[in-house]
């Protein structure tokens, strides 16, 4: 899996949330949904999501590919 360089990936430790930066536009609003936040453009285009308890969050994602190893392959 490729990441462009322009796009950034931010872990903040103190407060335990990652951001990906997914487009360069101007955040116009935000929707959350569990632990994630998806910031949008004024045409609705994901511009940043956020994962709160990111931690936690890794955590239970790392015992679902050890369950799942197929699914955890990325091309």
């Amino acid at each position: 899996m490729k990441i462009s360089p322009k796009y950034k990936i931010n872990y903040e430790p103190e407060a335990d949330v990652m951001s990906w930066e997914v487009s360069a536009r101007p955040i116009d609003y935000a929707e959350e949904a569990g632990n994630f936040v998806v910031h949008y453009s004024k045409d609705h285009t994901p511009v940043l999501v956020e994962i709160l308890e990111a931690r936690k969050f890794f955590n239970h994602s790392e015992k679902f590919f050890k369950v799942h190893p197929k699914s955890a392959v990325l091309v």
